[in-house]
C-alpha cells in the first residue's frame, strides 16, 4: 500500500520539478513510510513520485517508481492486484522474465504485454495507477473499480497535478488559495461526503471508481493551450453493468447458492491474505466481520490477530459479542475500549486525516481500532460492504414497507401520524423504547429515537426516490444552511418503482460506498500506515451478489440470510442472530455534554458570520433545539463541526 502523486508543469527546470514531486509525496507519507522514489521525464515537463509502504517482496525490486525494461514507461501505483500471481504465470508462459516477486512489476509488464486499458481490465484489486509512456508522451490514469483507493486530480495555472490524497496538492497550491464548491458542501450537508467527481474545491476532482484518465502531453506541448483540452476521461466498469446479469439461484438451489458462496469467497479471501508482513482482521461481531474472520481463520494454521474496540455505553457496545465469536474461532483477540475522553483527543487529527469534508461519525472508532491494529500488525482484512451487497440496511426493507404503505394510506392520515409521532419528545421514545424491550428481553439496537423520528416524517413522502433520498440523508435542505445553491440529490441507477431493493442496494454500491465506506477505511487505516482489505467487495463477489435473488437475502425476518447461511458453517446462530447495532458511536449525547464547549465554539454566531459560507439563524436553530434535547440533529451537526474543524485547520 502506497501514496502517488505527480505533476506537469511547463517551462519548470528539472530540479524545481523534481522538488514539487517530492514534496506532494512526503506529505502523505504515512501512506508509505517505509520508503520514497521520485521519477522526471527526460523529454517531457512531468515527474512522479511514490510513497512505499512495503507488503509484498519487501526487497529493492519492488521500489516505485518502477521504469519498464525498456526503459520508455513508468509506474507509481498504489494498491494491490490480488490476481498478480495469475497474470504473472501468463506473462511468463509468453516468456516474460521477472526480477521480482511484486505485483508492480507483473502490473507494469502487463501494461506492456496488452495495453494499460486491457491490463486494467484483467487487474482484480484495490489501487490508485498513474502510468507514463515515453513515446507517445501519455500520462494514464485509473482507479479501482469500486473505489477502494483515491485518486485527485486538477489543474491550476495550467499546472496538472494528481495525488492520492489533498494534502500533496496542498504542497502545491494551499487550500486557503483555492475556492469552496458550494454545490458540492450542499451535497457533503445531506450526505456527510462528497461524491466524485467532485471534491471540496472548484479546482481539485477525483477520478471516479472504475474510470481511466488520459493527459495527452505530447499535444499540449504541440499547441501550447489549456491541458484541460487534452484530457479524456473514460469509464471501464460500472455496478450498473452488474445490476443487468440474470438471476442465477432458485428457491430449489439454495444450498448451490451458500457453497458457490463458500468457494468464492475462500478463494477471495485466499488471494487477499498474501502478504509478506503480518496480516489480521477486524471483528466487530456482526455478520460481515465474523464471516471474514471465521475463513481466514480456518485457512490459518496458527490463531490469527482480530481486533474489536467497545464502548462503556451498554446500547453502542458489541465488544462483548466479538469476545464470544473470538473465542469460538480460537483467534488471538485484542480489545479497546473508548470514552467520550477518546473521542476528544481524537477529534482534532479528523481534519487532517480526511482532508476533506467527512462526517461519518464511526470514523473516529475506525481511526481508533486502525491505530489498535498497526501496534501489532501491517494488514487487516474488514467486512465491509456485506450490507450493501446482502441487503444488510435497516432502511432497504423498512423502506420498502413505507413505500407500500404510502401507496395504500391515504395522506392525509399519513400527515396526521407523522406529526403526531413527532410531537413526542425524544427522551419518552427511548423510555418506551426500553421499556418494550425489557419486556421482549432483548437488547434492541442504538440510536432508536432518531430512527423512530426518521420514520415518522419519512411517512409524508410519496415517491419511492423521493423516499430512498430521504433516508440517506442527513437533511432534506442545506441550502437553507448554505447559501446560493440548489438542493440537488445523486442520481439513481435504476428505477425505484420497479424494485426498491434492487435500486437501493445499487445507489449505495454507486454512492455510499465509495463516498463514505471505503472513504472511511482508506484514510483512517493510511493515516496510521495500516493496509486495509475488503474482500466482500472483489469484483467477482459483487457480481456474484447481483445473480442472487433477493428472496436470499432477506428472508424470514433475516436480512444478509445467505451470508449467515454460510456464516452458521462455521458460528452458532445464537452468537450471532440479534439485533443490527452498526458500528456507532453516542456522538449525539457527546455533542450535548462533554464536546459541548468545542460544538458552541465552532459553530458561534462570531465564527460562522466572519466566515460568510453559512446561514448561522439556520445553524444555530439547528444547534438549538438539538442542545435542548428537543430533536436529535447528530448527523447534520457532526457535518458541520466536521466542515468546520476542517475549515479551522486548511483554510485559515
Amino acid at each position: 500500500m502506497c501514496g502517488i502523486a505527480g505533476i506537469i508543469q511547463l517551462n519548470t527546470p528539472v530540479d524545481i520539478l523534481t522538488s514539487k514531486a517530492v514534496s506532494m509525496a512526503n506529505a502523505i507519507e504515512h501512506r508509505g513510510p517505509d520508503s520514497s522514489g521520485v521519477w522526471c521525464s527526460p523529454t517531457s515537463p512531468i515527474a512522479l513520485s511514490h510513497r512505499r509502504l512495503a507488503i509484498l517482496d519487501l526487497s529493492p525490486s519492488g521500489h516505485q517508481p518502477m521504469l519498464s525494461k525498456s526503459g520508455t514507461s513508468v509506474i507509481a501505483f498504489n494498491g494491490e492486484i490480488y490476481n498478480f500471481k495469475k497474470i504473472k504465470h501468463e506473462l511468463e508462459k509468453a516468456g516474460e522474465a521477472f526480477l521480482g516477486n511484486s505485483d508492480t512489476e507483473v502490473l507494469l509488464s502487463a501494461i506492456g504485454a496488452y495495453g494499460f486499458d486491457s491490463a486494467i481490465s484483467q487487474a482484480k484489486g484495490m489501487f490508485a495507477i498513474s502510468y507514463w509512456d515515453e513515446k507517445s508522451s501519455i500520462l494514464k490514469l485509473a482507479r479501482d473499480r469500486v473505489g477502494e483507493k483515491p485518486l485527485y486530480y486538477g489543474v491550476i495555472n495550467n499546472t496538472f497535478f494528481f495525488a492520492s490524497e489533498l494534502k500533496a496538492i496542498y504542497e502545491l497550491f494551499p487550500a486557503k488559495q483555492l475556492t469552496i464548491n458550494k454545490q458540492a458542501l450542499n451535497s457533503f450537508l445531506r450526505y456527510g461526503y462528497i461524491s466524485a467527481p467532485q471534491t471540496i474545491f472548484n479546482e481539485i476532482n477525483k477520478l471516479p471508481p472504475g474510470h481511466l484518465a488520459d493527459i495527452n502531453v505530447g499535444n499540449w506541448l504541440k499547441y501550447q493551450d489549456d491541458i484541460k483540452n487534452h484530457i479524456e476521461i473514460q469509464k471501464y466498469w460500472s455496478i450498473l453493468d452488474c445490476t443487468s446479469q440474470a438471476r442465477a439461484y432458485e428457491e430449489s438451489n439454495t444450498n448451490e447458492a451458500i457453497n458457490d458462496l463458500d468457494e468464492l469467497l475462500g478463494s477471495i479471501i485466499n488471494e487477499q491474505s498474501a502478504s509478506d508482513v503480518p496480516l489480521g482482521s477486524f471483528l466487530s461481531g456482526g455478520i460481515d466481520s465474523t464471516l471474514v474472520t471465521s475463513i481466514l481463520q480456518a485457512q490459518s494454521s496458527t490463531s490469527i490477530e482480530t481486533f474489536t474496540i467497545g464502548f462503556h455505553e451498554k446500547e453502542f457496545n458489541e465488544a462483548v459479542h466479538a469476545k464470544a465469536i473470538a473465542k469460538h474461532l480460537g483467534t488471538n483477540h485484542n480489545e479497546l475500549y473508548l470514552s467520550a475522553t477518546d473521542a476528544l483527543d481524537t477529534i482534532p487529527l479528523m481534519a487532517q486525516t480526511y482532508d476533506e469534508p467527512f462526517s461519518d461519525s464511526s470514523q473516529i472508532p475506525t481511526y481508533l481500532v486502525s491505530k489498535f491494529a498497526r501496534s501489532k500488525l501491517t494488514v487487516c482484512l474488514s467486512g465491509d460492504g456485506g450490507d450493501e451487497l446482502f441487503c444488510g440496511y435497516n432502511r432497504y426493507i423498512e423502506g420498502q414497507r413505507f413505500n407500500n404503505i404510502t401507496q395504500k394510506t391515504p395522506k392525509p392520515l399519513r400527515q396526521i401520524i407523522s406529526a403526531t409521532a413527532n410531537s413526542i419528545p425524544l427522551d419518552v421514545i427511548d423510555k418506551v423504547y426500553a421499556i418494550y424491550n425489557k419486556i421482549k428481553s432483548q437488547k434492541g439496537g442504538a440510536n432508536f429515537a432518531l430512527k423512530f423520528r426518521k420514520a415518522a416524517a419519512a411517512l409524508k413522502i410519496e415517491n419511492a426516490d423521493e423516499l430512498y433520498q430521504y433516508l440517506c440523508s442527513y437533511t432534506q435542505q442545506p441550502s437553507q444552511i448554505v447559501g446560493n445553491t440548489q438542493d440537488t440529490t445523486l442520481a439513481s441507477l435504476l428505477p425505484f418503482e420497479n424494485n426498491f431493493l434492487d435500486s437501493a442496494m445499487a445507489w449505495d454500491q454507486q454512492w455510499y460506498i465509495p463516498g463514505d465506506n471505503l472513504v472511511k477505511s482508506d484514510r483512517a487505516s493510511m493515516a496510521v500506515s495500516l493496509e486495509m482489505r475488503v474482500p466482500l467487495l472483489d469484483k467477482e463477489l459483487i457480481e456474484f451478489s447481483w445473480r442472487v435473488p433477493n428472496s436470499m437475502k432477506y428472508r424470514d425476518g433475516k436480512s444478509k440470510w445467505l451470508l449467515r447461511q454460510l456464516l452458521y458453517k462455521y458460528v452458532p446462530p445464537s452468537l450471532i442472530d440479534r439485533p443490527k447495532m452498526g458500528f456507532s458511536i453516542p456522538i449525539g449525547q457527546w455533542i450535548r455534554n462533554d464536546l459541548r464547549d468545542w460544538s458552541l465554539s465552532l459553530l458561534s454566531k462570531e465564527v460562522i458570520e466572519q466566515q460568510d459560507i453559512f446561514n448561522y439563524a439556520e445553524v444555530n436553530k439547528i444547534l438549538s433545539s438539538h442542545m435542548s434535547g428537543q430533536t436529535d440533529n447528530s448527523n447534520i451537526l457532526w457535518s458541520l463541526l466536521m466542515f468546520q474543524s476542517w475549515y479551522q485547520h486548511y483554510c485559515t
